[in-house]
């Protein structure tokens, strides 16, 4: 039988939780499109940089995005841009729930 392997789990844990945030959710998505500067990111989220620069160090912190500076502007990229192939499953998993929903709406 297999020993619960905590370290590698709460490892997991950190970057699911950086993703539970729909701020955050809409950056991965906007820098699945390549770099895109602070600026530009609080600019299409309306909120202020400090709250966006606070998101992007969660997702940096996470291992999902890095930063590089150009002038004096910084530049987020996803880290590993494999991580919205985890959207797709997460949809797939919205999907089905609806799809159960409607089908037990349908049966009352």
């Amino acid at each position: 039988m297999p020993s619960l392997d905590l370290t590698h789990y709460t490892a997991r844990a950190n970057v699911m939780k950086a993703l539970g945030h729909p701020t955050r959710l809409f950056i991965v998505e906007q820098l699945r499109e390549g770099p895109r500067c602070v600026c530009e990111l609080t600019d299409m989220i309306g909120a202020d940089m400090s709250t966006v620069s606070r998101h992007l160090s969660v997702l940096k912190q996470a291992g999902i995005v890095e930063d590089e500076r150009d002038g004096a502007k910084i530049f987020y990229r996803l880290e590993v841009p494999c991580i919205v192939n985890f959207f797709s499953c997460v949809e797939n998993v919205l999907r089905a729930k609806a799809e159960k929903h409607v089908a037990q709406v349908g049966r009352r």
